[in-house]
C-alpha cells in the first residue's frame, strides 16, 4: 500500500490512536496475529485534506431523479406522449408507456437558484452548500448488482466497500469506537445485504460495524456478555492458547486477526458505546428538529442524528440507509422501488429523507462541522420518465440518475453533467461510480489511483481502472 505511516510521535500529536491501541496493534503483530502491521494506525494521506470523515446516505431501490433533483421542462411539455418504441426496446423492461412529467412541481431556491422538487421543502433550504452529480450511471439495472457497483465499484460481490477502502487508507481517528460504522434502516437489509459494507480482500478488520438506530434494541448486539459466575481468566487464557494454535497454522488468513481485534475493541465500546448513542443527551430543540418523536420521520431522524455524534466522536465513515428491501408486500414499497405508485412510495420516502437530511446539514453546519465532514447522498439508478403500464410508477433507469455532496470541501450551489432533455440517458459529462468514488476520495486527501491492494496477481482498487476526480465541484 501506498499511504505512508505517520511516526508515533504524530500519531500522538494529532490525537490519533491511544497508547493502549499502539500497545494492542503491536502485541498481535509479535505474536503473528495482525491482519496489517498498520491496521490500527492512522495514515498520512497523499494530499491535505479538505474532509476528515464522510456521511454517506443511501437511498435503495431507485430514486426517481426527474420527480426530485434533475427538473426537466420538455419532459412537462411531452407529458402523456408515447415513448418511441425503438428506444423502449433498449429500456429495462423492454417496453415504454407514455411520458409524464414530474408528480411535483419545481421551484427555485437558494442564491444560486437551483430547482428542486416540491417533494423536499427542507432540503431546498440548503442547496447552496449542495453540489449535484446530475449524469450518473449504473451498468447494472438489478438492484443487487446496481448496489455494488455504488458502494465497491464492481457489479459482482466480494469486493471492498468505499467504508472498507477509506478506513483501509486512512486508519483510524479513534481507538473507542468503529472507524466504519453502519446503520440500516430499522425494517431490515437493503439489496444485496451485509456485501454492501464488506472488506472484500481486504483485511477484515476493515469491514463495517453495524449499529441499530431504533432506539427499541440494544445498538450494537451482543455488546455486553450474560451474567456470570465464577473466574474467567482459565477460560480466556485457553481460548487464547486455541487461537494462537489456529493462527500459526493460517497465517494468511486475517478473519481471526480481526475477530480478536473486535473483540478488544467491544470491551473498550462497553464503556465508549452507551454514551456515543444516548440520542436522549441531545437537547429538546435538536429531537425536534429531527423529529424523532414522529413515526414514520422519527427511526430515519435517529440515525442521522446518530451519525453526526459518531462523526463527532473520531468515526471515520458513517453509512446510513434510507430504505430496505422489498422483503413483502405492504402498502408503502419499505424503499424508494416506485413501480406502481411513485406519488405514494416517493411521497412517503422523500418526507422521511427530507426531514432527516435537511436537521443533518443544518447540525453539522451549526457545530463547525460541515467543513470537515463530506456528506454524499446516493441511490443505486434512477427511474424511467415514462410511466410503467398504467400505474402511477417508473421502472428502473440505470442510463441516468442524480447523486449529491455537500461539506467536507465540496462548492455549494452547483450542478455537474446532464441528463438528455427527458432524463432518460446521461447526456454531459457521463459519470459513474469511479468518478464519484475519486472524488469523495480526493477530499479525504486520497489519490485514489494510489490506494490499492495486491490480490490474485492484481493491484486492485475502488476506482478499479477508472474514475476521475470532479474538480468543478471540489472548491
Amino acid at each position: 500500500m501506498s499511504i505512508e505511516n505517520l511516526g508515533r510521535r504524530r500519531w500522538l500529536r494529532q490525537g490519533g490512536c491511544s497508547l493502549g491501541a499502539i500497545a494492542l496493534g503491536t502485541l498481535l503483530e509479535r505474536d503473528g496475529l495482525a491482519a496489517a502491521p498498520s491496521a490500527f494506525a492512522p495514515r498520512a494521506p497523499h494530499h491535505a485534506p479538505r474532509a476528515r470523515a464522510v456521511i454517506e446516505i443511501f437511498c435503495p431501490g431507485g430514486m426517481s431523479h426527474v420527480d426530485t433533483f434533475d427538473h426537466k421542462p420538455e419532459l412537462e411539455k411531452s407529458h402523456g406522449k408515447a415513448f418511441d418504441a425503438e428506444l423502449g426496446k433498449q429500456t429495462f423492461a423492454g417496453t415504454g408507456g407514455t411520458y409524464a412529467r414530474s408528480f411535483w412541481p419545481f421551484r427555485r431556491h437558494g442564491r444560486c437558484g437551483k430547482a428542486i422538487s416540491d417533494l423536499f421543502p427542507n432540503l431546498a433550504r440548503h442547496v447552496d452548500d449542495i453540489a449535484f452529480i446530475h449524469s450518473m450511471r449504473n451498468k447494472s439495472a438489478l438492484h443487487g448488482p446496481a448496489m455494488f457497483m455504488m458502494n465497491s465499484g464492481f457489479i459482482l460481490p466480494g469486493f471492498p466497500s468505499m467504508g472498507s477502502w477509506v478506513t483501509y487508507g486512512l486508519g483510524c481517528e479513534t481507538d473507542n469506537l468503529p472507524a466504519f460504522v453502519v446503520l440500516p434502516d430499522i425494517r431490515g437489509l437493503p439489496p444485496g445485504g451485509v456485501v454492501n459494507w464488506g472488506a472484500g480482500f481486504l483485511p477484515a478488520v476493515h469491514q463495517g460495524t453495524v449499529v441499530e438506530a431504533s432506539g427499541t434494541r440494544e445498538p450494537i448486539a451482543d455488546l455486553f456478555p450474560p451474567e456470570r459466575q465464577g473466574d474467567e481468566a482459565p477460560g480466556r487464557a485457553f481460548l487464547r492458547s486455541l487461537n494462537a494454535n489456529h493462527a500459526e497454522a493460517r497465517a494468511s488468513d486475517t478473519r481471526l486477526a480481526a475477530r480478536m481485534a473486535s473483540y478488544e475493541l467491544a470491551a473498550r465500546l462497553q464503556m465508549s458505546a452507551p454514551e456515543a448513542v444516548a440520542l436522549d443527551r441531545e437537547s429538546t430543540a435538536t429531537r425536534a428538529m429531527y423529529a424523532l418523536d414522529d413515526e414514520d420521520i422519527g427511526p430515519f431522524g435517529r440515525q442521522c442524528l446518530l451519525a453526526r455524534r459518531l462523526v463527532e466522536r473520531g468515526v471515520r465513515f458513517v453509512q446510513v440507509f434510507c430504505g430496505a428491501e422489498n422483503t413483502q408486500a405492504r402498502k408503502v414499497r419499505p424503499n424508494w422501488d416506485s413501480h406502481e405508485d411513485l406519488v405514494r412510495d416517493h411521497g412517503y420516502w422523500g418526507r422521511v429523507l427530507d426531514r432527516g437530511t435537511s436537521a443533518l446539514l443544518a447540525d453539522l453546519k451549526s457545530r463547525g462541522l460541515l467543513d470537515e465532514t463530506l456528506v454524499l447522498c446516493a441511490t443505486e439508478f434512477g427511474r424511467q420518465p415514462f410511466l410503467q403500464g398504467g400505474n402511477r410508477g417508473r421502472d428502473h433507469n440505470p442510463g441516468a440518475y442524480t447523486a449529491w455532496m455537500a461539506g467536507g470541501g465540496t462548492k455549494g450551489g452547483t450542478s455537474y453533467g446532464s441528463s438528455d432533455e427527458l432524463g432518460w440517458q446521461a447526456a454531459g459529462n457521463p459519470t459513474y461510480s469511479y468518478d464519484l468514488h475519486a472524488t469523495a476520495l480526493h477530499q479525504l486527501g486520497i489519490d485514489h489511483e494510489k490506494l490499492s491492494f495486491y490480490h490474485n496477481g492484481i493491484m486492485r482498487r475502488l476506482t478499479d481502472v477508472h474514475g476521475k476526480v470532479i474538480s468543478e465541484i471540489v472548491a
